[in-house]
C-alpha cells in the first residue's frame, strides 16, 4: 500500500467504511466495517477490487491489521 500524506487523506473513507454495504460475494449486504479479517486477508492476497470499494477494503484491512478498530467506533452509531 502506498503511503498517503495527511493532505491526501479523504475523511469520508472512514464514514463510508461504517455505512456502505458489501455489494457482492459471501458477505453481500454486510456493512464493510463488519467484514471478518480473514476475508480482508483473502482480498489482500488476491488483489483488492478497483475503484472506491477497493480503497475502502484496503483501508479497513490496514485498520484491522494495526489494531485501530477503535477509530471506527465513534462513527458506527447504531450500526
Amino acid at each position: 500500500m502506498e503511503a498517503v500524506s495527511f493532505e491526501q487523506f479523504d475523511a469520508n473513507i472512514l464514514q463510508e467504511i461504517v455505512t456502505m454495504k458489501m455489494p457482492f460475494g459471501k458477505y453481500k449486504g454486510h456493512i464493510i466495517c463488519n467484514l471478518p479479517e480473514y476475508y480482508l486477508v483473502w482480498f489482500y492476497n488476491q488483489g483488492f477490487p478497483k475503484g472506491r470499494l477497493g480503497i475502502l477494503l484496503e483501508t479497513l484491512y490496514e485498520i484491522k491489521l494495526n489494531g485501530l478498530e477503535f477509530l471506527l467506533k465513534p462513527l458506527k452509531g447504531g450500526n
